[in-house]
């Protein structure tokens, strides 16, 4: 039978005692036996107290030597100071830069970073809303690239007070297949001139797209006007861009690029600049690393830079007339809008001024009025009325999207 202990640690004592003054023939078998303990168990607490005396038959603590997320200093303040010069890159992303630039090191897992960043006080949480986190599906129909300079996407982020009181109004163009950010450029107003120069600048660089995909707001759209072209939007027509508009107050369609813009003002806004030009090589720097360094989830964790190519279709040095059928009726619109045809005038859209509109004979009474690819209405002849049909042709590049 056991003998009667109050405390572990008696009994240890005591298994040892009976231990070194057991009688002959005895094993330490039959003690353990005896005891109530195995075999196992005893010849531990014999080595304890060989190697340090009673006091190492204490009990000792159950927590790991090394702490699943103990990080060398070394590689902690690193992780800390890449996190601190940039504050929206996740785990991932970290551990992403890190392991390309420095492959001969270990680096911790995206959990174990996250656990270190939290300690530091380098991370908050936020609690998503639950339209964040629901998904949402279009209504109509959108370009889907599958190569660089298939759609770029653009828009103005929203504007925001420079130190010495004007406003910056930045103009951010990226292509949707690859995520490359083609440039950043804060303006001091939506003025569509200063906007066709950053578009011309793109053009040139990195020459033309096939889809321009946009908001509703000016200078991409024109309010009221016929189909809501705008005088950039025809200019884009003319080089041979389809512009594509998504819903009006569904900024989701342009996910991408909305995404992007996060990213940029948290970490090139806030706070934000004396002066335009400061605030323009903050800009500059920010696309660079953004292009370059930083890698993005959609790609395979691989920076955007890895993916684009300029494209093949360069900007012209003039604009090359609109090709129409032999057998359409050509009229030029006027300064105020205007075609006159068979001693008719028909209002169609003053950013139309000065360009060709053709006609054709689609029914009974009926003609068709585009302009290049694109679809403006129909003129019944019994009705004398122009009534607009904005369609788009399909083409090789794009869908039929109306």
């Amino acid at each position: 039978m056991p003998w009667p202990t109050h405390t572990p640690m008696s009994q240890r004592l005591e298994f040892v005692r009976a231990v070194l003054h057991r009688a002959p023939g005895d094993s330490i078998v039959d003690i353990c036996r005896r005891t109530g303990i195995s075999e196992k168990t005893g010849h531990k607490w014999l080595t304890r107290f060989g190697d340090a005396g009673p006091a190492a038959l204490a009990d000792r603590s159950h927590a790991p030597h090394h702490p699943a997320h103990q990080v060398p200093a070394s590689i902690a303040a690193t992780l800390c100071q890449l996190r601190e010069a940039n504050p929206t890159w996740g785990a991932r992303k970290l551990r992403d830069v890190l392991a390309r630039e420095q492959p001969g090191v270990v680096w911790p897992a995206p959990s174990t970073i996250t656990t270190l960043l939290t300690r530091a006080g380098l991370v908050t949480t936020r609690r998503r809303s639950l339209r964040e986190r629901t998904a949402w599906m279009h209504r109509n129909p959108l370009t889907a690239p599958t190569a660089p300079n298939d759609v770029w996407t653009a828009d103005f982020k929203g504007e925001f007070r420079l130190r010495r009181g004007p406003y910056c109004y930045p103009l951010t163009i990226a292509d949707l297949y690859s995520r490359y950010v083609l440039t950043v450029t804060g303006l001091d107003g939506t003025a569509g001139a200063p906007a066709e120069a950053i578009f011309r600048r793109s053009f040139a660089e990195f020459g033309l797209p096939w889809v321009i995909r946009t908001d509703n707001g000016v200078p991409f759209a024109a309010p009221g006007a016929l189909g809501g072209l705008s005088v950039l939007s025809v200019w884009w027509i003319r080089l041979g861009i389809r512009p594509e508009r998504i819903d009006k107050g569904v900024p989701q369609q342009n996910g991408a690029h909305e995404r992007m813009h996060r990213t940029l003002k948290a970490e090139v806004t806030r706070p934000p600049s004396a002066s335009l030009p400061a605030q323009q090589v903050r800009f500059d720097a920010w696309r660079r690393t953004f292009n370059e360094r930083r890698p993005h989830e959609a790609l395979q964790n691989t920076p955007p830079a890895t993916h684009y190519t300029a494209s093949a279709r360069p900007l012209p040095p003039r604009l090359s007339p609109l090709e129409y059928p032999l057998d359409a009726e050509l009229r030029r619109v006027t300064s105020g809008g205007v075609i006159s045809w068979r001693t008719q005038r028909i209002f169609l859209s003053e950013v139309l001024a000065g360009e060709y509109v053709a006609l054709h004979e689609t029914a009974e009474d009926e003609w068709t009025i585009t302009f290049g690819p694109l679809t403006l209405g129909a003129y019944s002849l019994g009705l004398l009325a122009f009534v607009p049909q904005v369609a788009w042709t399909p083409g090789p590049r794009y869908p039929d999207v109306t």
